[in-house]
């Protein structure tokens, strides 16, 4: 899991290699770790201002009521820009991260967001820097 969290395109032969184990025993292990839950799949990390998506914020949901908690968590999956919604405690319901081209996208996005059923109202803070990212989950 250590060297599958780095590179998760790392072969069987380079695990088995690393950790003493074989190829076959390397392969039914990950298969397990898939079949288990465990690792839920394999990404390939894009560097989101290549692309042109030169805006991160974090979105705080402020909710009228839990009436529409399933509503929100639908819009979030349904809108390509949210890259992860997640249910929280405190002021609002839901905090969401997104991606955008610029500030002109952020606020139709705003905008949007603000309009989806049970959204009261809406608090944004802009990503200026990111100094950590994707850290390995730490394993005992």
């Amino acid at each position: 899991l250590e060297i599958l969290q780095i590179d998760g395109r790392a072969s069987a032969s380079y695990i088995a290699e690393k950790i003493g184990l074989s190829v076959p025993a390397v392969s039914e292990r990950i298969k397990k770790l898939q079949d288990t839950g465990i690792i839920s799949g394999f990404y390939a990390k894009v560097n989101h201002k290549r692309i042109g998506l030169d805006v991160s914020a974090l979105i705080t949901i402020i909710s009228e009521s839990s009436d529409h908690y399933g509503d929100v968590i639908r819009e979030a999956n349904d809108n390509k820009n949210v890259i992860q919604c997640f249910s929280t405690t405190g002021n609002g319901s839901h905090v969401l991260l997104i991606k955008t081209q610029n500030t002109d996208s952020l606020e139709k996005l705003l905008r949007s967001i603000q309009s989806w059923p049970g959204v009261m109202r809406t608090e944004t803070q802009l990503v200026l820097s990111s100094y950590k990212d994707m850290t390995p989950i730490p394993l005992n």
